[in-house]
């Protein structure tokens, strides 16, 4: 009897399963929730139209101040807004720009370029980045272990160089081949070093960013521990600056009135070489806008202090400025100043050439090349090769 009923109710079940229209069996699928599909497809693009992403770096990095200080003067929404990021730094930098969505400019460093062709892994890289203005200067701090007198003495020994793509691996990596300290190179975060150098497990660790950092202003201090003195080397002085480390940058890890030599790197605000007719040029072209015609806000506090460092029509070797930031000074200068200008560029590039002997250019050799020069930064926007 029970088996009887239990399949007359399975049956029923069945019946009406079977009888169901096919759109109740089938799983439901949700409606799309994008902005478009809401009606919204208006904002969607005023939010995405002028919005520059920048690159800044690590956190415990300035680039990454700089870059927030960036999106606090020029946000001017609808108009334009300024998305600043967290990244791994000067190389992975450049990286971004050329393939991560959404980055639009980036704040590096002046050796990227060179060293990116030295590696070859970029191909023809100095023709697709472009630089708005340089930028402040980046301070190497080497910071070591008692035991550790010399930079000599870090051969052979553990040092971290922070993350792979950051500033510290690139520029701290190029001074250590440079001046042929051949240490034992380790890349992590150089908040987690720190920890190891108390125990012994690394002798020092490289950062490469603008002074005073966190990394150490807020750092307690080892007994013994201490900065190294990085000489101004002949091999270091294509990009690099002589500069020093003090008891008002760091009063916790120096003495009143002590100093340490050490090297600076200037930093770059890069852009992608877009042509002129792209929307990213014209984009990119507002944000320089906005960079240049605010520019004196960042002189103030609360901003960072090496604001004033910065010379936005000072040139940069090696590299070729941005077309749109080219025609705004341009456009600012006074027209006297143009040859002014030129010739200080000049002589900036003959010192770099200058010859260590033989026979020295006459007057004469030497307005030539100037005219030649002039003729070239007209042509092509940039200095000629060194």
């Amino acid at each position: 009897m029970r088996v009887g009923l239990l399949s007359c109710v399975v049956a029923a079940g069945l019946s009406v399963a079977v009888s169901l229209p096919a759109a109740a069996q089938a799983p439901r699928v949700a409606k799309s929730a994008t902005a478009a599909a809401a009606g919204e497809g208006g904002k969607l693009q005023e939010s995405n139209e002028w919005t520059v992403g920048v690159a800044g770096g690590l956190l415990e990095g300035t680039n990454i101040r700089f870059a927030a200080e960036m999106a606090k003067v020029l946000d001017d929404r609808p108009n334009l807004r300024v998305l600043p990021m967290v990244t791994y730094g000067a190389l992975g930098n450049i990286e971004d720009l050329l393939y991560l969505r959404g980055v639009d400019v980036t704040i590096t460093s002046a050796d990227v370029l060179d060293e990116f062709v030295r590696n070859g892994t970029l191909a023809n890289i100095k023709n697709r980045i472009r630089y708005i203005c340089s930028f402040y200067i980046n301070e190497m701090h080497v910071y070591v272990r008692p035991e550790i007198r010399t930079l000599e003495d870090l051969a052979g020994k553990k040092v971290s160089f922070n993350t792979v793509g950051s500033a510290a691996n690139l520029t701290g990596g190029i001074v250590f081949d440079r001046l042929k300290i051949n240490a034992e190179k380790v890349f992590i975060n150089n908040s987690v070093a720190l920890e190891k150098m108390r125990t012994g497990e690394i002798a020092g660790v490289v950062h490469v960013t603008g002074k005073p950092t966190d990394l150490f202003a807020k750092f307690k201090p080892e007994p013994g521990f201490h900065f190294l003195p990085i000489p101004f080397a002949r091999s270091l002085q294509d990009y690099y600056v002589p500069t020093k480390l003090t008891s008002q940058d760091y009063p916790n890890l120096l003495k009143p009135g002590e100093s340490v030599e050490t090297i600076g790197v200037p930093q770059v605000l890069a852009v992608y070489n877009w042509s002129p007719e792209t929307e990213r040029y014209r984009r990119v072209s507002r944000f320089v806008e906005y960079l240049f015609k605010r520019f004196d806000q960042f002189k103030q506090p609360p901003f960072h202090p090496k604001w004033n460092e910065i010379n936005l029509a000072s040139s940069l070797p090696g590299w070729t400025r941005f077309r749109a930031a080219e025609e705004l000074l341009a456009s600012s200068r006074p027209p006297q100043a143009d040859g002014a200008a030129v010739k200080q560029q000049f002589d900036e590039w003959m010192s770099t050439r200058a010859p260590t002997g033989g026979r020295r250019m006459s007057e004469d050799e030497t307005k030539v090349l100037f005219e030649q020069f002039r003729d070239w930064m007209k042509r092509d926007g940039g200095q000629p090769a060194r």
